[in-house]
């Protein structure tokens, strides 16, 4: 597949499932907005298991592996194109090893800066601004993260594959930059997608794309709202008997309720909407969030950006 693809200086950002659902908001909204397309899939079973298996309606399912998928973006202006690597979940063993073939496969198509877009959860109150920490290969890099006036991840660690990925790269003499989106600690089981909205923002100024964020940013302002109400319910109830992670856990343990018939139906209308307008899409998205049944439905989500023969 990477023979058949002639891309213009590509960039690639890779997302994985973590904390705040930060980067994969941010790559979603990529692959929406920019009306992506699927070249490719990145098999890498012999490193993950199946550790459950979905019932649906009593029947048992076949179990599956996570799976992980290229998209891409051909830039009208004809100066970067744009590749996302998106994974369902991180392999238990073989990182290294994992990354190294994701890299091989980057290399062929043309791939030099690479991105990871993580979460870094901080003390902030959800109502403040989202800060970026950066951190790059090289001192060039640094140079380049500070011109745009971002905080600088002086020490510490990259966890995971948002790390790992960037740290085989560099032994190969490639590339790579993290931007890093701040979110409340006591939150982290929550989607933030104030956090995936600066990623985006500073990732549209270093490459010059242009792109829409009303959906971004009115989703990002809906959940800055209910987090600022659940942080005050508990400051009120507070009284040292429990903590505001303890607080929190139990106002997140709600029994999930199953979508109605009314809910379904409007589900089938959006993916028939993002079926004619991928840039739709992300509206579709965020619906399956709040219903919490996105799992259910990501393949076929994901079938949307298959390119059209």
């Amino acid at each position: 597949m990477a023979d058949e693809l002639k891309l213009k200086h590509p960039w690639m950002v890779a997302v994985w499932p973590g904390m705040g659902s930060v980067a994969l908001t941010a790559g979603y909204y990529l692959l929406a907005k920019l009306e992506m397309y699927a070249v490719a899939e990145y098999e890498a079973n012999d490193l993950f298991d199946v550790d459950h298996v979905e019932v649906k309606e009593g029947v048992i399912q076949v179990g599956k592996r996570p799976r992980n998928r290229f998209f891409v973006w051909t830039d009208p202006k004809h100066k970067h194109d744009i590749v996302v690597f998106l994974g369902e979940a991180q392999p238990p063993i073989g990182k290294y090893h994992f990354c190294r073939k994701l890299l091989d496969y980057a290399r062929e198509l043309g791939v030099e800066p690479l991105l990871t877009v993580p979460a870094m959860a901080t003390q902030m109150h959800p109502e403040q601004r989202s800060r970026i920490f950066g951190a790059a290969k090289d001192d060039q890099g640094v140079e380049e993260l500070k011109r745009l006036e971002l905080e600088m991840l002086e020490d510490g660690n990259i966890s995971g594959l948002n790390g790992v990925l960037l740290g085989a790269a560099a032994e190969l003499g490639l590339r790579g930059t993290c931007l890093l989106g701040e979110m409340p600690h006591i939150f982290h089981q929550l989607p933030f997608p104030k956090a995936s909205l600066a990623i985006l923002e500073v990732f549209t100024t270093i490459t010059g794309i242009e792109m829409d964020f009303e959906e971004l940013t009115e989703q990002a302002q809906t959940m800055e709202k209910r987090l600022g109400e659940i942080l005050t319910q508990i400051e009120k109830t507070y009284g040292g008997q429990q903590s505001e992670e303890e607080s929190f856990g139990q106002e997140s343990s709600q029994e999930e309720e199953r979508p109605t018939s009314a809910q379904k139906q409007r589900i089938e209308k959006l993916f028939e909407q993002a079926t004619k307008d991928r840039s739709k899409a992300f509206e579709l998205k965020q619906e399956l969030d709040h219903l919490q049944v996105f799992k259910e439905y990501e393949d076929r989500f994901l079938d949307l950006f298959k390119k059209s023969e």
